[in-house]
């Protein structure tokens, strides 16, 4: 979904449904998003890497090399220590890089800096991130000062990561982004396959009221999220509530008609 990787890669906005005042293009607006208050949690100590945010959990060796992983849109993470104060995170799918990122804490260790680098499947335009986070509790003793207990305060993408379009053809609805993402599915709750994206492979359509619709996602045929989304009665705004059914996180995005 889109789009944190940690979850702090955020999902971007799905679809909507066949109508004229939904076809064009849509713009994230990441300033008006509401993040998930779950707190994000991992660590590095004593040489291993523990995300239990993660879902499922993750618990692997934090020295550098590809440790596989299960139950993740990536199967394998590495974790580098870079010093006390920051980490290296990079994941892959099959082999070929899905996420490079960098997490270092500020002076008093009480804000934490994640710089992402997202690489869509079949995809030579890579997807720049960065966010800012702020502790949670304590420190844990004797760990990587990245590690802890973070709640998500802002996230800045670049473009390509912001706009996704979509066309109606009858009840049929198409989506695609600037990266290459592209699925047609029919508003009547069956999946559908998804190309081109990271971290699912099917969707599935079906009407939420008279101006919203309910979009579910799937990977390896589990259910892993579920976007309602609501047209504006202007029709300039669309508003997408994404719950994760892994991790249980709800945030709400604002997209905006260009």
């Amino acid at each position: 979904m889109k789009k944190l990787l940690l979850a702090i890669a955020l999902l971007a906005p799905a679809i909507l449904f066949a109508q004229s005042p939904f076809d064009g293009t849509w713009k994230t607006d990441m300033d008006k998003t509401k993040f998930s208050p779950k707190p994000i949690t991992f660590s590095v100590s004593n040489g291993m890497y523990d995300c239990t945010s993660c879902a499922p959990q993750i618990n692997v060796k934090a020295d550098g090399t590809d440790q596989p992983v299960t139950g993740q849109a990536y199967d394998t993470i590495a974790v580098k220590e870079v010093d006390p104060h920051s980490i290296q995170v990079v994941t892959k799918k099959g082999g070929k890089t899905t996420l490079e990122q960098t997490r270092s804490t500020s002076d008093d260790g009480k804000s934490l800096h994640v710089k992402s680098t997202s690489h869509p499947p079949d995809s030579a335009q890579p997807v720049m991130s960065e966010a800012d986070l702020e502790r949670i509790g304590k420190a844990p003793a004797g760990a990587n000062s990245t590690s802890g207990s973070w709640k998500v305060k802002k996230v800045k993408e670049g473009e390509n990561g912001l706009l996704d379009s979509y066309k109606g053809n009858g009840n049929e609805l198409s989506w695609s982004n600037s990266t290459g993402g592209t699925w047609t599915a029919k508003m009547d709750g069956q999946d559908y396959p998804a190309k081109g994206v990271y971290g699912y492979d099917m969707v599935s359509l079906k009407q939420a009221g008279n101006n919203g619709i309910e979009v579910s996602f799937k990977r390896g045929g589990q259910l892993i999220e579920v976007d309602k989304m609501t047209l504006s009665p202007d029709g300039k705004t669309m508003t997408t509530v994404a719950e994760s059914k892994l991790s249980g996180r709800v945030s709400t995005y604002v997209a905006h008609k260009q």
